[in-house]
């Protein structure tokens, strides 16, 4: 079997996995509505659950919980918009004595075409009209219920009805669907993108100090199980690690974080802070929160760039903004404390970083401008498929040019298209030249 009939096969099993869950589903949703109608008082019998298999994103999901008959009703109600919308119409009766639909049915009021289920509707379908039975279900709704944590169920408020939504992200259903690991999309929702690169270890040119600290974080990552676990310093210590990166731009701080995760198979997600702050009260914690919960279930690398706009001393609570501002940047703090992967924070002065939040930190990497010798590895990385002109010496580049290694890779660039466009066939001098001149400018340096 090769690797596409493997992933074929894999995506089978688990969309499989979901539809059985979704005609369970079905068949609950019409078992509870003939119970609610016809109005008896025997015992309501729920249609059995399908037996689902490990080795599926849901069967795994099941087994490592222990997720119960009505929590699953509640992820199934959550997964079914998405997928199969249909097994949810029969909620739309409408209750002939007031010409409306069901209050005990729940569901979102702005909802269109399709039925959009509410906490109401969860309850009506585990407990029917038994208030008892409802009161009790709604431990299922704690936001440290597995539904929550692990599975990604959310509970939305809109406005002006203030009817919570049942929902689940689309980067979870994917998930769910296809067996693959939850990527979430880069929105206002979810403020954080992941970090890839074409580039690899070797690549990296810094210090053997900075090498020698950056070893000791992959270290960690590689052996933190048998230090907590096997060494039983758990009790001490968390599974989490603050590291921080400060040194001027361009220096490799972003590029070592994303490297750090090809090492360890581990996804870097980086937060994009200016998302995050929110003028709506409790949004940036909502969103910060889960970034979090997904980096605890997922065990990501989070990188914070420019951290010095959340992370530098607070200010003074001159104003009801300032403690709003500060109460922020204390829950940021709180979590990143709580945290149970690796953190790392990356500023480009080390004195930027609040003393109290620093001594927090379990590594503080140091990134300076290269050195001619780093330059000029750097150099001959950055060209060594590039066809260069015999008068180009990358020695002398080296020398003369105090630059950072993305500013090399800048010029690189400007380089090869200024020599196409003169239709060159290699880089010659006068074009590296000529963007260096072009890169100093734009740093607002003149050599």
């Amino acid at each position: 079997m090769n690797d596409a009939t493997a992933a074929s096969a894999v995506t089978r099993a688990n969309a499989d996995a979901i539809s059985r869950e979704i005609s369970w589903l079905e068949k609950v949703i019409e078992a509870r509505l003939g119970h609610f109608f016809d109005g008896t008082t025997t015992p309501f019998a729920v249609p059995p659950a399908p037996t689902q298999e490990r080795g599926t994103v849901l069967g795994d999901l099941i087994a490592r919980t222990g997720m119960n008959t009505s929590a699953r009703m509640v992820l199934a109600l959550a997964v079914a918009p998405h997928v199969n919308s249909a097994v949810l119409d029969p909620f739309y009766v409408k209750n002939s004595a007031i010409d409306r639909a069901f209050s005990q049915f729940g569901g979102h009021p702005d909802a269109g075409a399709a039925f959009i289920p509410s906490v109401e509707t969860a309850l009506f379908l585990i407990a029917g009209t038994d208030t008892a039975a409802r009161i009790g279900a709604m431990q299922l709704f704690d936001p440290d219920h597995p539904l929550r944590l692990s599975a990604g169920v959310t509970l939305t408020q809109t406005p002006p009805s203030q009817v919570s939504r049942l929902d689940i992200p689309v980067h979870r259903v994917v998930a769910l669907c296809d067996g693959k690991p939850p990527r979430p999309d880069f929105s206002p929702n979810f403020p954080a993108r992941r970090l890839t690169t074409k580039l690899r270890w070797d690549d990296l040119i810094l210090p053997a100090g900075v090498r020698d600290q950056l070893q000791h974080i992959l270290s960690w990552l590689e052996n933190r199980d048998q230090i907590l676990d096997d060494w039983g310093m758990e009790r001490v210590f968390g599974r989490g690690y603050k590291a921080l990166f400060y040194g001027p731009p361009g220096t490799g701080k972003t590029l070592t974080a994303t490297l750090l995760g090809q090492r360890t198979g581990l996804d870097v997600y980086r937060v994009d802070l200016s998302m995050v702050v929110s003028k709506y009260i409790g949004e940036t914690e909502k969103n910060l929160g889960l970034i979090f919960d997904m980096a605890a279930e997922r065990d990501w690398i989070l990188f914070f760039d420019e951290a010095d706009a959340l992370f530098g001393t607070r200010t003074a609570t001159a104003s009801s903004n300032d403690r709003h501002a500060n109460q922020e940047v204390s829950y940021l703090l709180q979590r990143i404390e709580e945290c149970q992967s690796l953190v790392i924070l990356a500023s480009n002065l080390r004195s930027n970083i609040d003393d109290a939040f620093f001594r927090r930190f379990q590594s503080a990497v140091g990134f300076a401008r290269p050195t001619v010798p780093e330059r000029l590895q750097l150099w001959q990385n950055t060209l060594s498929t590039v066809p260069v002109a015999e008068d180009v010496s990358l020695r002398r580049l080296a020398r003369d040019h105090d630059l950072s290694g993305a500013a090399i890779a800048n010029i690189v660039r400007h380089a090869a298209v200024s020599a196409l466009r003169r239709e060159g066939e290699t880089v010659a001098t006068e074009d590296i030249k000529s963007a260096i001149t072009a890169e100093m400018r734009k740093e607002g340096r003149t050599s």
